[in-house]
C-alpha cells in the first residue's frame, strides 16, 4: 500500500501535538519521584509518603516549592555537593522547559513547511524536532542521575525503611522524547516525498 504525503504529515502533526501535550503534563505534575515511608515502631502502623516534581514537593498535605532554591539560593549557605545538586536541578528545568518552547515553534514551522511542500523547510523542521528530542533526553537522563546522587547523599541507613521509585511524570517525559523522534523521522520522510514530487513535476514539464 502506497503511503501518501498527506498521511505522513498528518501523522507527524499528531505525534508532535502528543509529544507537546505529554511533556507539558510531565512538567506540570509532581510525580517524577515517589517516596513511601513505613514506620514499624508505632502501634498504629503509620504510612507516610511524599512525591516530588520539578517545581515542588508534596509531603502529606504540605507542598514545598523547590525551584526557587535552584535559581535564587545563596550558594554560600550550601556545601559543595549541595551546590552541585542545585545546579543539576536548574539544568534539568532549563533543558526540559526549553524543549517544550522549541516544540511549540516547531509545530508552527511544521505546519508552514508541510503546506508549502518544501523539502528544505521540512528537513529543517525535522532537525528542529531532533534538537528538541535531544534536550528532552538530556533532561530526563540528568534527572535520573540527580535522583541517584540525592539518594547517595541521604545514605543507605536513612533509606533502609523507605521505598523510592520514579513516577509516571518521568514516564510521560520519556514518551514525549520518543514521539519527538518519531515526528522528526516522519518529517524527513515527508521531505523525501516532496523532493521526489518536485523532481517528477520538473520532468513532466520538460
Amino acid at each position: 500500500m502506497k503511503v501518501s504525503y498527506g498521511s505522513v504529515v498528518i501523522t507527524a502533526g499528531i505525534a508532535g501535538v502528543l509529544s507537546f501535550a505529554l511533556l507539558t503534563t510531565a512538567l506540570g505534575t509532581n510525580y517524577w519521584y515517589i517516596i513511601q515511608t513505613k514506620r514499624m515502631n508505632v502501634s498504629d502502623f503509620e504510612d507516610m509518603s511524599s512525591h516530588s516534581g520539578l517545581w515542588s514537593t508534596a509531603e502529606g498535605e504540605k507542598m514545598y516549592t523547590v525551584t526557587s532554591d535552584s535559581f535564587t539560593a545563596d550558594y554560600s549557605k550550601y556545601s559543595e555537593p549541595e551546590q552541585r545538586m542545585l545546579n543539576m536541578h536548574g539544568a534539568i528545568v532549563v533543558m526540559l522547559t526549553l524543549s517544550l518552547v522549541l516544540m511549540l515553534f516547531g509545530g508552527i514551522f511544521g505546519l508552514v513547511s508541510s503546506l508549502a511542500r518544501s523539502s528544505v523547510l521540512l528537513t529543517c523542521t525535522a532537525s528542529h524536532f531532533f534538537i528538541c528530542s535531544l534536550l528532552t533526553l538530556c533532561g530526563a537522563s540528568l534527572y535520573i542521575i540527580y535522583s541517584h546522587q540525592a539518594e547517595e547523599m541521604v545514605g543507605e541507613e536513612n533509606l533502609a525503611h523507605v521505598h523510592t521509585s520514579f513516577g509516571w511524570s518521568l514516564g510521560l517525559a520519556w514518551l514525549s522524547y520518543g514521539l519527538e523522534l518519531l515526528t522528526g523521522l516522519l518529517l524527513l520522510t515527508a521531505a523525501k516525498m516532496a523532493t521526489r514530487r518536485n523532481g517528477n513535476s520538473r520532468n513532466n514539464m520538460g
